[in-house]
């Protein structure tokens, strides 16, 4: 019997996107699965603090401690970037094109 989950951790950018499986011991957080998947070889030009520091999810439903959230054998862990745009600012933006006016 192994004391072993596996779990996935994915980030993705525009051009590219890399999903990380690894086997953790039980009671492992969120963060800490991050952690461990060492995304920062995959996207070099990005530094392991922006993994760390960024906001994560469980197959799309954001977590709101992920330093607290054990994950379960199965999740995937989910490791969103920053959004540049406000989506509110943005729909009225399409709106107001669709519209045929600007703001």
């Amino acid at each position: 019997m192994s004391d072993r989950i596996t779990v996935e951790v994915a980030y993705a950018l525009p051009e590219k996107q890399k999903i990380v499986s690894l086997a953790v011991a039980p009671g492992t957080t969120a963060r800490d699965a991050v952690r461990m998947a060492h995304l920062e070889q995959y996207f070099p030009t990005l530094g392991a603090d922006v993994f760390l520091a960024a906001d994560l999810g469980i197959f799309g439903k954001s977590l709101r401690k992920p330093d607290e959230h054990v994950v379960t054998a199965g999740d995937r862990v989910e490791v969103y970037r920053p959004l540049i745009t406000d989506p509110k600012l943005a729909r009225k933006r399409r709106a107001d094109k669709a519209a045929g006016t600007t703001s």
